[in-house]
């Protein structure tokens, strides 16, 4: 299975190391899918990281050495172009749509605007994302 995480998702389980996204991010570092990002994913990451509210939580070292981490850990796939499969209600957030269509991935996310198209995509919130991985024990191996 492939899947590309939100920045939103990202982000959280690098603050809530408890939580749903945390947790869909060991399961990537345990093979249980295959992680796709992006040059565009990678530099979001950035810029939102350094925000002066999150640089009071992630240093910027660390939030450089995630950055490096996933960029080359994570498959990185070129950023797609052309229009999404469905249009998001913050346009912001389509090139994640398409990134997704692009690469036959399951979208995760926090975000209402994208977890409202989940009945015309492939979109799950990190507890849902969670437990379809859990249903599916024979798609473990990422690849």
């Amino acid at each position: 299975m492939r899947a590309v995480l939100d920045t939103n998702v990202l982000i959280s389980a690098l603050l809530f190391p408890t939580g749903s996204p945390a947790h869909a991010l060991l399961a990537w570092q345990q093979g249980q899918f295959e992680l796709i990002v992006s040059p565009q994913l990678l530099a979001e990451m950035k810029r939102v990281l350094a925000y002066p509210k999150l640089r009071r939580r992630i240093a910027g070292d660390e939030a450089e050495r995630v950055i490096e981490w996933l960029g080359r850990a994570a498959t990185v796939a070129t950023d797609p172009t052309g229009p999404p499969p469905v249009e998001s209600a913050d346009p912001a957030d389509d090139y994640l749509l398409t990134l997704a269509a692009a690469e036959r991935a399951v979208l995760v996310s926090g975000d209402d605007d994208l977890l409202a198209l989940r009945d015309r995509l492939p979109i799950h919130s990190p507890a849902s994302f969670l437990d379809m991985l859990a249903e599916s024990p024979g798609s473990g191996a990422a690849g």
